[in-house]
């Protein structure tokens, strides 16, 4: 009986890490730039886009396709790192332990 407490303990101690870690990642920012920083974008830690700046000199009608392809690699990177940040929070929330799925976030 002692052994399904512990085990309630720890999932409760697990979840209120995993609470905290949510809060960390909303409140953390990560940047990535594509184009030599032509287009600069911020995201959170769970990935949500907050900021993209253009630089003026980027802005071409007549090549609306790279700046589409600027944006894009921008906002894919700030994702990615978004990404490796939470998993790396991930990991000290849990001590290490791969869970079998993915967080929604």
């Amino acid at each position: 009986m002692s052994d399904i407490r512990s085990m309630l303990a720890h999932a409760a101690q697990v979840q209120s890490k995993l609470k905290l870690m949510q809060d960390d990642l909303e409140k953390m920012t990560v940047t990535a730039a594509a184009g030599g920083g032509m287009v600069t974008v911020t995201a959170d830690g769970k990935g949500q886009v907050r900021t993209i700046k253009i630089d003026p000199t980027v802005v071409n009608a007549a090549d609306v396709e790279m700046l589409e392809d600027l944006v894009l690699a921008a906002v894919s990177e700030a994702q990615r790192k978004a990404a490796t940040a939470a998993q790396e929070e991930m990991q000290k929330a849990t001590g290490g332990l791969n869970l079998p799925f993915k967080l929604p976030f």
